[in-house]
């Protein structure tokens, strides 16, 4: 993406000359395709950075048996029959005085009717368990909760079977004092509180809270719709959810679990039921853990993403000022026809390649734009709104660890989607997001293991400091950057860890959930940061960003799965490095020359997989002279119209590539395990192919009616070729900083190529 400097202010400086001659061709010969898309695991295996063991609701919550009691005898209980502004107790262990009803001893208390203006009051000395029964009660209190727990050892509340039950309270509270100020909901409890049954229940909390447990908060089943003036529905120690039909109209947090002070506790366990959640802040929000093993979400947040702030880029390049760092700009790109730069290349500023605001290691100095800070504590790394942001309205959001295990989730929210102030493991689950920010963020690390997830519409897609992909399918539309490797505390220790050479591993970038829940972690290799700097040199790598400090170590591995991105700024982003193992990789995007389909600080190294990323040519980067599978990156004469077929075959007419780009693009990067690093290829653009396409990408049929480009032998494992043939990377021109610091083009990451350059490795047609 286009990154902000630490300062919040930005240096534009860029130089650069796009490759526009045009070669003549001659009609292209006619191809059978493979599978060229089979997802491919490489002959080495990375273990995920965060292959966390699943955490699971029942890990987490433990029922007792008058949790799950629903039963009740007559002749055992007491009834409660409301009337007006009274009540008839038939019974014992509750009174009924000046139109409430106290329950002073543990038993089962089975309420109907109608109180109008009144409250059921529990206060059990012994800490027994009270049972009530709503069948068919109808329960309001103008001036405190209509139900008030004060003391019990438990409160269960069962919906009977086949009733309608609704209680309410009024918008303005009386209190004994001053200093009061709970009871705060319509149903208050200061003890553990249980919900069950087959019933229905109606609540309204008009005066701020619906249903408020100071202690754990748990909902066996049951029919639940709650509207309140502030938070849905809040458990202190714990909200757990088994089962049951929910809907939510809150203008706060629709759930949400607040204990922020035990860290076995604070937290949200669902193993599944219904979700209907419209919330002004967060649709459920733990302040630990929370974690889905299942259950069916409609959550709207903040009146949607069409609510969310605008986002302002203040330029496009992290990383400081600077002129030609390390480097010499590209020598072999072609000629624009009409002999200037492309329109939408910044100016170089005449600063000499100075930023005034790093200091001596090349460290951003602090500026006052970090002294804006919001209430929401999980600002996302390069990121700059139009306005501050004074609310939280992601769809689901822990404090610590998020974790889902399944489940159907169809998300509009103004704020994240997903959201973890540390990690976020997705295992499973079927998501249709369309986010206001960011679709899946984690401030530590982000796996995703499997599950279906299209996130329609975001700011930034996939956000975390480590990013893992083992398996499943996901689709990004975003229009900032599809993948971003970036923030953490990786981030903010950048330069320290450059500078001083010290090894970080992936582990120390993330810290553990302490729920008292045991959970396994891989680990990989570990990377030097100053070794980085300086093999930087080595790697395959066309024009990035401008440099300044070195490498971060965030890092975003790709071991199986199926990933599809539309990029409006980088496709794939890491501030560190990229390593990708096995799967499917389609890019598409950016269409600006601010911006590329990969955008890499460290290295791309490849080892298995399938990967395809059409973009820009402006900021193009290939994969890594380290990687063991072999790739070629193509800019073509000039900019390809979207959905124009490009297509590359081996010297026998086996099909490498058969794409059709979403988006206007220019360079084309494709790896495949069917590359050879001596092979001979033969690029074409256009034509049709009888096969079928998934997101673009054929995968079997024909080939036929294009043009052909350019014939060319690869000489090396990372092969850059334009329309003359094979050529050398756009060196000198290092992927965007993001963290800040001087430093030019580069940075010390010019990039020499071991590709050939010659006038005529392939050939082209002349004749036109």
């Amino acid at each position: 993406m286009k990154k902000n400097m630490i300062t919040g202010s930005k240096l534009w400086s860029i130089a650069m000359i796009t490759s526009l001659l045009a070669a003549c061709s001659s009609p292209a010969t006619t191809s059978t395709t493979a599978n060229a898309a089979t997802s491919t695991t490489g002959t080495t295996k990375t273990v995920s950075v965060i292959e966390q063991t699943s955490v699971k609701y029942a890990d987490l919550v433990s029922l007792d048996a008058d949790d799950t009691n629903i039963s009740w005898i007559e002749a055992d209980s007491t009834a409660i029959k409301l009337n007006g502004t009274t009540a008839t107790v038939t019974g014992s262990g509750a009174k009924a005085a000046n139109g409430s009803v106290t329950i002073s001893e543990a038993g089962t208390y089975v309420l109907s009717g109608e109180l109008t203006d009144g409250q059921i009051v529990v206060n059990v000395a012994d800490k027994g368990t009270v049972h009530l029964v709503l069948n068919g009660a109808t329960i309001h209190d103008n001036d405190s909760a209509a139900i008030y727990i004060q003391k019990a050892g438990k409160a269960v509340i069962t919906l009977e079977k086949g009733t309608k039950n609704t209680v309410s309270d009024g918008k303005t509270y009386v209190y004994a004092d001053a200093t009061t100020d709970e009871p705060d909901a319509a149903i208050f409890s200061k003890a553990d509180l249980t919900f069950n049954g087959a019933g229905q229940l109606t609540v309204t909390g008009n005066y701020n809270e619906g249903i408020t447990s100071k202690d754990d908060l748990k909902i066996i089943s049951g029919s639940i719709s709650v509207k309140a003036a502030d938070d849905g529905i809040k458990g202190k120690d714990m909200v757990a959810i088994q089962a049951g039909t929910i809907t939510i109209e809150a203008e706060g947090d629709g759930i949400k679990s607040t204990n922020d002070t035990d860290t076995t506790k604070g937290f949200v366990a669902i193993a599944g039921g219904t979700f209907d959640i419209q919330s002004g802040n967060d649709g459920i929000q733990a302040e630990t853990a929370l974690v889905a093993d299942g259950g069916t979400y409609n959550i709207v947040t903040g009146g949607g993403s069409a609510n969310a702030p605008a986002k302002v880029e203040e330029g496009p390049f992290g990383g400081g000022g600077g002129g030609w760092g390390g480097g010499t700009p590209p020598t072999d790109m072609g000629t624009p026809p009409d002999g200037e730069p492309p329109a939408d290349m910044p100016e170089m500023p005449n600063n000499g390649g100075t930023n005034a605001g790093a200091n001596t290691n090349g460290a951003a100095a602090s500026s006052s734009a970090n002294a804006t800070a919001t209430t929401d504590s999980n600002a996302d790394a390069d990121t700059a709104t139009t306005a501050t942001e004074s609310t939280s309205a992601k769809a689901l959001k822990a404090g610590t660890d998020l974790t889902v295990n399944g489940g159907t989730y169809t998300i509009d929210s103004m704020d994240d989607s997903l959201h973890s102030n540390n990690n976020v493991t997705v295992n499973d689950g079927t998501f249709n997001i369309e986010s206001g920010d960011d679709g899946i963020h984690a401030d530590q690390a982000l796996t995703i293991n499997g599950g279906t997830i299209t996130i329609a519409k975001s700011y930034e897609g996939l956000e975390g400091a480590i990013i893992t992909l083992n398996d499943g399918d996901v689709d990004v539309t975003a229009s900032d950057d599809g993948v971003n490797a970036a923030g953490g505390e990786t981030e903010t220790a950048a330069n320290t860890t450059a500078s001083t050479g010290s090894a970080t591993t992936a582990t120390d970038a993330t810290t553990t959930s302490n729920i008292s829940v045991t959970e396994t972690t891989g680990t990989t290799s570990t990377t030097d940061q100053a070794s980085q700097g300086t093999t930087a040199n080595q790697q395959g790598r066309g024009p990035g960003g401008m440099g300044g400090a070195a490498a971060s170590n965030n890092e975003f591995h790709i071991n199986g799965g199926f990933l599809t991105v539309n990029a409006g700024g980088d496709g794939l982003d890491s501030n560190g490095s990229i390593n990708m193992t096995g799967g499917t990789v389609i890019v598409n995007g950016p269409t600006d020359n601010g911006n590329g389909a990969l955008d890499y600080d460290g290295t791309f190294e490849i080892s298995g997989g399938y990967l395809v990323a059409a973009g820009s040519s402006g900021m193009a980067q290939g994969t890594s002279d380290a990687s063991t599978q072999n790739t070629i990156v193509m800019t073509f004469p000039a900019t390809q119209k979207a959905g124009t077929l490009v297509h590359v075959q081996d010297s026998e007419g086996n099909n490498i590539l058969t794409f059709a780009p979403a988006k206007d693009y220019q360079t084309v990067v494709v790896s495949s395990p069917d590359l050879k690093k001596d092979g001979s290829y033969v690029i074409y653009s256009g034509g049709t192919s009888t096969g079928k396409a998934v997101d673009g990408l054929y995968t079997d049929g024909t080939y036929s009616g294009g043009t052909q480009v350019v014939a060319f032998q690869s000489t090396s494992n990372v092969t850059w070729v334009n329309e003359s043939g094979v050529t050398t990377a756009n060196t000198g021109m290092g992927g965007p900083g993001g963290g800040g610091g001087q430093g030019g083009f580069g940075g010390g990451r010019n990039r020499s190529q071991s590709g050939t350059t010659s006038d005529s490795t392939g050939t082209t047609d002349s004749a036109k």
